[in-house]
């Protein structure tokens, strides 16, 4: 198959709505001046292929796409025992709500939710350098030095009184083993990860390859693990519109609110999608739109 001129195509096909639609993220003042007229299509087949058009190359703030590499390194270095602390299944509620983790004694729903990715970060944060961590996998998956975007991450620490609510909160049933200013100092600094949608397709081609490093051929992760990871982002990895995007798009993806969505072809590629203005549940109205077309055009689905 073909996917540079497809890939040409959805880019063209998009370009009269660039910025007529949705809106960025306001609440964390670094994202709000991001210009909203951008978008980047790019992926990476298992063979090593890749495509890319558009916005490809613009780095942009990872934001919760980071949690599918959080959990990555979690499942790497606390393997079946990382569930003890977090569920697996979807929330049905905002991405940053306080609803359930009273009545379920502090154990987040999921990985992908802010308060399953806090979860994740403190049995990192027990274990090693948790940022240097995360710079080093994404930095070995993509090929390129990947760095922080410290103003993204200071702007998310002034503002992120949300996510120190469902810390401490989740720290009051003794699910938080580490000073939770600790937590969410790492956790900011994930979210803050700058990348492009190239080197975000290259970096989750794992999850196309059962679990092997796109590059060195390393198994990063179990087969069986790697296809939890699909299963868990098909079903949990677009905040509460996860049904919405089985629907229209159906291939397991993780989206942030920075713009970008990740999606996972199994055994075929990955790709990655960024455009900044956001539809109400806060993932990327064009990045959606832009998958559906892909899988549309292409007919590739895992249904």
């Amino acid at each position: 198959m073909q996917f540079q001129p497809l890939l040409e195509e959805i880019v063209a096909t998009l370009q009269p709505e660039l910025g007529a639609a949705g809106q960025v993220a306001s609440y964390i003042p670094a994202l709000a001046r991001v210009p909203a007229p951008q978008f980047g299509i790019a992926l990476r087949t298992r063979d090593g292929q890749e495509a890319h058009a558009g916005d490809s190359t613009t780095r942009f703030s990872l934001q919760s796409i980071s949690k599918l590499f959080a959990l990555t390194l979690g499942m790497r270095e606390v393997g079946e025992a990382l569930w003890d602390r977090i569920g697996r299944e979807p929330s049905g509620n905002p991405f940053n709500s306080l609803v359930q983790l009273e009545t379920e004694q502090g154990i987040p729903r999921n990985p992908f939710i802010n308060a399953g990715a806090l979860a994740v970060t403190d049995r990192l944060v027990s274990r090693f350098d948790a940022k240097a961590e995360m710079l080093s996998l994404l930095s070995t998956l993509c090929g390129d030095p990947v760095d922080f975007d410290e103003e993204v991450a200071a702007s998310e620490a002034s503002t992120g009184f949300r996510n120190a609510a469902l810390a401490n909160f989740m720290k009051s049933f003794g699910r938080i083993d580490n000073d939770v200013g600790t937590v969410l100092d790492v956790y900011f600094h994930h979210c803050a990860v700058r990348m492009s949608c190239l080197q975000l397709a290259r970096a989750a081609g794992f999850l196309c390859r059962d679990g092997v490093h796109p590059y060195t051929g390393q198994q990063l992760l179990t087969g069986r693990q790697a296809r939890r990871v699909n299963a868990l982002m098909l079903t949990c990895g677009t905040y509460d519109a996860a049904g919405e995007f089985a629907f229209r798009v159906g291939l397991p993806c993780k989206s942030g609110v920075g713009g970008g969505i990740v999606a996972v072809v199994p055994d075929r590629l990955t790709l990655c999608v960024w455009s900044p203005a956001l539809e109400p549940t806060g993932n990327s109205l064009l990045g959606m739109k832009a998958l559906e077309l892909f899988t549309a055009k292409t007919g590739l689905s895992v249904f």
